[in-house]
């Protein structure tokens, strides 16, 4: 039964990972149901009431990290609350619609598009915040990349 519960496990931290290539795919929740999976395969009695409040409060890091790597990437070019939102929405449509580029083609045309119909900036603000939304997303990429590492580094150290 422990091949399995490892075999399970890994598959949902991989499916975590693209999680950040695709971000329609909910990182934390694969994370999280490796954890339990395991658990329910395997056992819960070496993953004790720490490994879960500490696991816990990566999870809350995960979701801020997100939010606030994209927010201060738009914002630090110079971008407003629509760029960001239209760079999210861009996020989300792009890999569909350009399935290799659309990562980062589509938050950098998304913002560029909000901003000029929305806020009518010039095309040269626009871009910028285009720019910055792909900073963001791939600073976002990077961070969540290595809090989802460490928690699972995490996992590992208390099965030892």
């Amino acid at each position: 039964m422990i091949w399995i519960g490892w075999i399970v496990a890994i598959l949902m931290f991989c499916i975590a990972f693209a999680g950040l290539i695709y971000p329609v795919i909910p990182s934390v929740v694969f994370i999280l149901a490796g954890f339990l999976l395991y658990g329910v395969i395997v056992s819960f009695e070496e993953l004790t009431w720490l490994f879960w409040v500490i696991e816990g409060l990566f999870v809350i890091l995960l979701f801020g990290a997100d939010t606030v790597a994209n927010l201060v990437g738009v914002k630090r070019f110079g971008g407003s609350k629509v760029g960001m939102w239209g760079s999210t929405i861009g996020l989300l449509i792009g890999p569909f619609v350009i399935p290799v580029a659309g990562i980062l083609a589509g938050p950098f045309l998304g913002a560029i598009v909000a901003e000029l119909l929305v806020t009518r900036s010039g095309l040269k603000q626009a871009f910028k915040t285009g720019v910055g939304s792909v900073v963001g997303f791939l600073t976002s990429v990077v961070v969540k990349g290595t809090v989802m590492g460490i928690m699972i580094a995490i996992f590992l150290f208390f099965l030892r």
